[in-house]
């Protein structure tokens, strides 16, 4: 079914990623046949029909296990992911004592358009990043960088902040969450088996006559394609989940600060500067960019800073800056006159018509006596006549 405007599209792409989530919860079962399969090749002498017939059998019979494993491996996940996530970034809760500028733009934020405010982290980094992560409204928090709080003025923290906001209302969040434990599971004993494999974990038997031309060889290479298969579409399935949702999130943040500009200059400052030194690829796949790329966008978690601003310059008018050079960490960045305004903020000690500002050693007033013709109503004489 097409989808027109914002909210069709979100729920459209509700309902693929769900598709998407139980294509992901059915590669645990094609891992659990591949491993039933080599199990069988290594202990029985038959031919591959009979080989395969028997690791169906084990399937059924390990279904539920499996099941009730991949449910314990979420559920554990449930309710232990996010100090998992803040063990390795870092993050800590702060309140508006603690960041005031921070918590209020959150805050007027969730109350203009009525959304429950999740917790608010801090992680001290130079980065410039930042990530949504929760399961439900008890558990949501939005982690940002002290680097990005350094780089970005109100503005773009806000549109960064509804980014994060919109990620949370459409479910992202959850959804991602889930994906990442039950891909991680999949990627994990998928690599198990090709450690013990490599390293002589799995050693059958060397050349025995009673297993000429049964079909043990050809059964453990289909075992380990369905074990490539399942590693491979794991990953391709954070893939589509994740890359879909940054254009929506995108979308989101412009429609919750009607401010399409602040948006684009965030990510034009954003982009390249994201790298979180120690974080885990399944934490750079929840935030707002992921700079660690594959073969140019085809393995990349998210869109390129390049498309996305061009699809907000398209559909939500507004304005490319181009690539954004940003201070050094630790130098101070220059004001900004959408923040700083008034009669004595830095922008107005140029004037009132941004002149120039005049040199210190240089005195106001003309110490000279003035020459004829100088001053409002040139020179006055004392006597006329």
């Amino acid at each position: 079914m097409a989808a027109y405007g914002l909210y069709s599209h979100i729920q459209s792409n509700r309902r693929r990623s769900i598709a998407l989530l139980v294509g992901l919860f059915f590669l645990v079962y094609l891992l659990v046949y591949a491993g039933a399969l080599t199990a069988e090749a290594l202990s029985v002498n038959a031919d591959i029909d009979t080989l395969m017939q028997l690791a169906w059998r084990d399937l059924i019979a390990a279904a539920p296990l499996a099941t009730l494993g991949t449910a314990l491996w979420v559920v554990i996940a449930y309710y232990f992911h996010q100090s998992m996530i803040d063990a390795i970034t870092g993050g800590r809760e702060v309140t508006r004592t603690a960041q005031p500028r921070l918590y209020n733009i959150l805050e007027n934020l969730c109350i203009s358009r009525g959304i429950t405010m999740p917790k608010l982290k801090v992680m001290e980094s130079e980065a410039l990043n930042a990530f949504a992560t929760g399961m439900n409204e008890r558990q949501y928090s939005i982690t940002v960088t002290s680097g990005l709080l350094n780089v970005l003025d109100d503005a773009e923290i806000e549109s960064v902040l509804g980014h994060e906001l919109t990620h949370i209302r459409n479910g992202d969040v959850r959804m991602m969450v889930v994906a990442v434990i039950i891909a991680g599971a999949i990627s994990f004993f998928a690599e198990l088996f090709f450690r013990m494999w490599f390293y002589g974990g799995f050693r059958g038997p060397r050349s025995s006559d009673d297993r000429r031309g049964s079909g043990a060889g050809l059964a453990i290479a289909i075992a380990i394609a369905f074990i490539v298969v399942a590693y491979v579409l794991s990953f391709v399935i954070r893939l589509a989940l994740s890359r879909s949702r940054e254009l929506l999130a995108d979308a989101g943040s412009v429609e919750l600060t009607k401010n399409p500009d602040a948006m684009i200059s965030a990510l034009r400052k954003i982009e390249g500067r994201g790298e979180l030194p120690g974080a885990t690829s399944a934490v750079m796949e929840m935030c707002i960019d992921n700079p660690r790329e594959g073969f140019g966008e085809l393995f990349d978690t998210h869109p390129s800073v390049d498309t996305r601003v061009a699809a907000l310059v398209k559909f939500a008018g507004g304005h490319d800056p181009g690539p954004i050079a940003i201070p050094a960490p630790g130098s101070a960045m220059p004001a900004n006159d959408s923040v700083e305004s008034g009669p004595w903020s830095s922008a107005a000690q140029k004037g009132p018509w941004n002149l120039p500002k005049q040199d210190a050693r240089e005195s106001p007033v003309e110490t000279e006596e003035p020459t004829e013709g100088s001053g409002p109503w040139g020179r006055h004489e004392r006597n006329p006549e």
